[in-house]
């Protein structure tokens, strides 16, 4: 095969509509577009949430809250999960992320306390909980804080 024999899958590709050519195609005249009002106009169109002038229901409803912008929002690892890790590894953001623990760092890692840790790690985060502190060090790890 070369590549002016290819063709795409049949169904894939379909001819455009061809609009105000004539009474017989069906779309002629008006081109499928109706009878006046402001969807047959060129250019016209509705925006989102429109409810032809009557008030419309985000309007409606009452606002509450806020949303911060300076929000940090963590990355949260149990300590549970370092387990995989092999003894004596320098547990790092990086690492996490390359182990597909973490999916983003956001505004970094915090490690928090659920579970038991049985392997001895050298861990490296932006945060930890009291708990996970405490069980890094009862495991004989080393806690650092980035």
């Amino acid at each position: 095969m070369r590549l002016h024999e290819m063709k795409p899958a049949r169904g894939s590709r379909t001819a455009p509509k061809r609009v105000g050519r004539g009474i017989g195609s069906g779309l002629g005249k008006t081109s499928g577009r109706g009878q006046k009002g402001q969807k047959a106009r060129s250019g016209a169109g509705i925006r989102r949430g429109f409810e032809g002038g009557q008030m419309p229901l985000f309007q409606r409803l009452p606002k509450r809250g806020f949303t911060n912008k300076f929000r940090r929002e963590w990355a949260e690892v149990n300590v549970e999960t370092l387990n995989r890790f092999a003894s004596g590894t320098v547990v790092t953001p990086e690492l996490l992320q390359d182990a597909g623990i973490v999916k983003s760092l956001k505004s970094g890692v915090k490690i928090l306390g659920k579970g038991e840790l049985q392997k001895e790690l050298t861990v490296k985060a932006h945060r930890f909980s009291t708990q996970a502190r405490e069980k890094i060090e009862h495991a004989g790890g080393q806690v650092e804080v980035i």
